[in-house]
């Protein structure tokens, strides 16, 4: 029953971030400036994204409860506070003002955050750990978009 309240807490949280940065991003990938963006070969359709994010925050709100069970500290707190802020923001810093190159550093400096999460916790949660995994490898993918549209347009 612990687990479930937490997660539960974790999942308004993550979705909320969704929410947040989805409203943050005016137009977003519908807009004008994004369409016409040189975009990756590898560019997901649409439809991939709502899909993956999906699934991403799901994992990531059972992640986060096992961990916050395992280690209930204020640097879990703190590191998880950075990830949302960065999370949140990349939206309005690439599609709002459109800020190409400071969006790759978020996103970077986001992917830094969930690698240390993976990393410095391993041990503590063991095959646990695979359920930040999606977030990593969607970030990774993420952050190589972005970085094609900057040296790309």
């Amino acid at each position: 029953m612990k687990f479930l309240k937490i997660f539960i807490v974790f999942l308004i949280i993550n979705f909320g971030a969704l929410g947040i940065g989805s409203w943050l991003m005016a137009e977003g990938p519908q807009g004008d400036w994004y369409l016409t963006l040189e975009k990756a070969p590898w560019t997901p359709d649409g439809w991939v994204f709502g899909a993956a994010w999906t699934t991403i925050m799901i994992c990531f709100s059972v992640y986060m409860s096992f961990l916050y069970l395992k280690r209930p500290t204020q640097k879990i707190i703190v590191l998880f506070a950075i990830q949302f802020i960065l999370n949140v923001s990349w939206n309005f810093i690439f599609f709002h003002q459109k800020l190409v190159d400071i969006a790759l550093i978020d996103i970077v400096l986001l992917t830094i955050i969930v690698t240390a999460f993976l990393f410095t916790y391993v041990k503590d949660l063991k095959a646990k750990s695979l359920f930040i995994l999606p977030y990593l490898i969607w970030l990774c993918i993420a952050t190589s978009l972005n970085l094609y549209i900057l040296l790309y347009n």
